[in-house]
């Protein structure tokens, strides 16, 4: 696998070349920084949407009123690895290695603290937890990035997943399509077509990622069988346009590609200059139906904080008191959510 944890006085390859600021070596000591040589050669110029993704800001520092863990997983967290949210699905942190470390992660709290997959222990402790759990029928790997591992130990970890009888699906969660998609094999499609049903979401946020390569990793996935969805989240200077999200999800779906969500911005701590507001959502999501195919609008949501779950919400049926939403979860509770109040800059 090429990649790069960038260190030193200069980033270059054939894309970029950028001297390595003060800010920058203050920015990746607490947040470091990765990228593949296919993802940087992404770039056409600094401060581009591919730069913005994976290049440190300084203001990843300045962000002090978010959470580390806003979607409370370490208390969700009944084994090590393993977190239980919804009741008929689990997520398994199989893999604390990805091909890019993208500057608005979930888990930006976790990037960086070693490059070890789940060990044996823990795998056990996390398969006996699922087995001992009829109620899971869900298992969605995650990390880091599951197709960083070895296809030995994706084996192993799939074989142990089809021996319990109750999991019915198993979905992987990955941006190695759109980041190293070399690591796309025919070998590992063959492998992944033994555990049907099986499912792939990967993660496309700008349409200058859908590229000859992206698709052809997506195209070797779908011949193999595996219905692939793509989350996308929504980023300030990124995406957060109507004509970017059309490019985006038409084009998504030339490649094979069911658009699934459109993530709002989690309240990760380091990631506040991404978050737009969420009447930049609706007026996205409006600006899709209709204009393009229904297969190509994707759900909007709302990851609520204190791990509440996941809100679609529609430009015609949200409530908003000022700055503050109401919504209401899938067990029927009613929560309030903070959008943003002041202009990020």
């Amino acid at each position: 696998m090429r990649y790069v944890t960038y260190n030193t006085s200069t980033i270059y390859n054939k894309s970029i070349t950028t001297e390595i600021s003060d800010d920058f070596r203050a920015v990746s000591a607490r947040y470091p920084v990765r990228l593949t040589d296919y993802y940087a050669a992404l770039i056409k110029r600094p401060a581009d949407a591919i730069w913005k993704q994976c290049m440190p800001d300084v203001r990843e520092l300045e962000d002090r009123s978010q959470c580390p863990d806003p979607l409370d997983e370490k208390a969700l967290s009944p084994v090590p690895g393993l977190i239980h949210r919804y009741p008929d699905r689990v997520v398994l942190l199989v893999s604390n290695r990805c091909p890019v470390y993208c500057r608005f992660c979930m888990r930006k709290r976790l990037v960086g603290n070693g490059d070890a997959p789940m060990g044996k222990n823990e795998l056990r402790g996390a398969l006996d937890y699922i087995a001992a759990n009829p109620s899971v029928h869900d298992v969605i790997l995650s990390g880091g990035d599951p197709l960083m591992l070895d296809d030995e130990s994706l084996t192993k970890i799939l074989t142990g997943l089809r021996a319990i009888p109750h999991v019915a699906i198993i979905r992987i969660g990955t941006r190695v399509p759109v980041t190293l998609p070399e690591r796309i094999t025919p070998d590992l499609c063959a492998l992944l077509k033994r555990f049907h049903p099986l499912y792939v979401n990967t993660h496309f946020n700008h349409p200058d990622e859908i590229t000859a390569d992206s698709g052809a990793a997506c195209a070797l996935l779908a011949d193999a069988g595996i219905p692939l969805g793509n989350q996308t989240v929504l980023l300030k200077g990124v995406n957060d346009s109507v004509e970017t999200m059309r490019s985006l999800m038409t084009g998504l779906l030339a490649i094979r590609v069911k658009p699934y969500y459109l993530h709002q911005m989690d309240l990760v701590r380091g990631t506040a200059h991404f978050r737009t507001r969420v009447s930049t959502g609706l007026e996205i999501v409006r600006g899709l139906r209709g204009h393009i195919s229904g297969l190509a609008v994707p759900h909007y949501v709302i990851d609520l904080p204190g791990g509440k779950g996941k809100v679609a919400i529609l430009p015609d049926d949200v409530e908003i008191r000022g700055g503050t939403l109401l919504l209401r979860t899938y067990t029927g509770e009613r929560i309030t959510y903070q959008d943003i109040t002041t202009p990020q800059e």
